[in-house]
């Protein structure tokens, strides 16, 4: 003995704020490969009013089932496989560089120069006299204003290290 054949319906939210119904009555709907629905149609503006559509293009009562199944309906519409492909796991982020690959923390550039030498300073500057050494190096080296960006990143890290060497205390 056969169980009867159940028609079963879906409803899925449009772009447009209305609701898509797609509804199989024939046969059941299959994942592998992707059965359509023998009736579907988009415009209904509640889902009992959706699901009403469905009966009547059916001819009898329907069972809801899970809106993926009109989801995937509408993709077909689009063009799109029914059911999106699973993403791949992302692996884990490389560990963050240790101290032998680190970046050399100045540019080549600057390297065995002193950055009170590259600021054009004496040794015992204050962090006034940097400021100002920087920014008047700043406005001929930015790229934005003309500079060669290799020279205007020498004068940063000059001006950076320096500041950084005013707030250390001096070792004895």
């Amino acid at each position: 003995m056969t169980l009867p054949l159940r028609g079963v319906y879906a409803v899925t939210p449009t772009r447009r704020r209305r609701f898509l119904w797609a509804a199989w009555w024939t046969a059941e709907p299959t994942r592998e490969p992707f059965r359509p629905p023998d009736a579907s149609q988009g415009g209904a503006r509640t889902v009992e009013e959706a699901r009403a559509q469905a009966e009547r293009a059916a001819g009898r009562p329907l069972v809801e089932i899970e809106p993926a199944w009109a989801t995937a309906w509408t993709r077909v519409l689009r063009g799109e496989p029914p059911w999106p492909k699973p993403r791949a796991r992302r692996e884990a982020p490389p560990p963050p560089p240790g101290p032998s690959r680190r970046a050399p923390s100045r540019p080549a550039s600057a390297r065995g120069a002193s950055p009170f030498a590259v600021l054009g300073l004496a040794e015992a500057a204050s962090a006034d006299e940097i400021r100002q050494a920087f920014r008047r190096l700043a406005l001929v080296t930015h790229p934005d204003r003309g500079g060669d960006a290799r020279e205007f990143m020498r004068v940063k890290w000059a001006h950076d290290e320096a500041m950084a060497r005013l707030a250390r205390p001096r070792r004895r």
